[in-house]
């Protein structure tokens, strides 16, 4: 992988927040395992995107990074002491005899600070050293079914395992779910880093979502709006019986109270039912009479309001 994030995800270092979101969204989509099944290179790219988006997609850890306090991996860059502090301390704090030489003893403590926080932090075996791993970010799409309802899926990994996902029920588009633990594992005695999973909600074929509440487009006859009726509907637990009212008119919205999206949390929405009159795409000789009969009686005209403050 790459040292520099901004050129995995394709992007300049003075890109903003949201454009480095929009560019790592494009990749993670375009590389995912799902779409590349068994294929390792491709699997690896998709893995070195989701790092290098973990690091400079997080505000806090771009900082640093730019700063080069943590690496590309978001490890701790081990601070370096140069021969400059030590040659611009107090003379007498440089030299302890007077024959004009060092204290090896104190030279060998200087050396030993150089160094061996160096190894402390390459092995994460010294004493009392720990560090957290680095946390992980993955893309995953899911049915809209599976985000109102909840879900267990499978979040596949380069190296060819997966993670069991629990999607709460609800969730929404663009959401991330955190995964504790689930991250790169920690240095020494450190805890492993999180994974953190975005969510990408596929439109459903009928149904739309706004919040808790839904929406679906059921159409009705001709006969079912003038007399009224009474129609089967789908929700999101299956079929219900709904009314039409007599004279019910395109684009009216009916509202099926509590059968909208219930989150893992908080009450469930609304279902709003929009009708659509539908005629028949060749009406037989009696229909058209039955038409004629209603222009020549019906004296409504149904587009009046438009021209009340013309």
């Amino acid at each position: 992988m790459s040292d520099d994030p901004y050129k995995v995800l394709g992007v300049g270092k003075d890109a903003t927040q949201a454009e480095i979101k929009k560019a790592y969204r494009k990749l993670a989509k375009t590389l995912h395992p799902d779409l590349h099944p068994g294929d390792k290179a491709k699997a690896a790219e998709f893995q070195a995107v989701t790092a290098a988006y973990d690091i400079v997609g997080d505000a806090d850890k771009r900082k640093r990074f730019d700063a080069g306090e943590i690496d590309a991996s978001g490890q701790e860059r081990p601070q370096r002491q140069y021969y400059r502090e030590y040659a611009d301390t107090d003379p007498q704090g440089r030299y302890a005899s007077g024959a004009g030489y060092g204290d090896f003893d104190d030279l060998s403590g200087v050396f030993s600070d150089l160094f061996g926080a160096r190894a402390q932090a390459r092995t994460g075996r010294a004493q009392g050293f720990a560090a957290r791993g680095a946390d992980v970010r993955y893309h995953l799409e899911v049915d809209f079914m599976d985000a109102v309802r909840g879900a267990k899926r499978p979040v596949p990994l380069p190296d060819g395992s997966a993670i069991d996902l629990t999607i709460p029920a609800g969730v929404r588009d663009g959401q991330t779910l955190r995964l504790r633990g689930k991250g790169q594992p920690g240095f020494g005695d450190g805890p492993a880093g999180d994974a953190y999973v975005s969510i990408t909600v596929r439109p459903h074929e009928a149904f739309t979502r706004d919040g808790s509440d839904i929406e679906i487009e059921v159409p009705i006859t001709f006969d079912e709006a003038v007399l009224g009726a009474k129609i089967e509907v789908p929700t999101l637990t299956g079929k219900v019986a709904m009314s039409v009212p007599k004279g019910a008119s395109s684009g009216q919205r009916l509202r099926l109270k509590g059968r909208g999206v219930k989150p893992a949390k908080g009450a469930a929405g609304d279902q709003y039912v929009r009708l659509k009159i539908v005629t028949p795409t060749k009406p037989n000789a009696e229909m058209e009479a039955i038409a004629r009969q209603w222009r020549d009686t019906v004296d409504e005209d149904p587009r009046a309001k438009l021209w009340r403050d013309v």
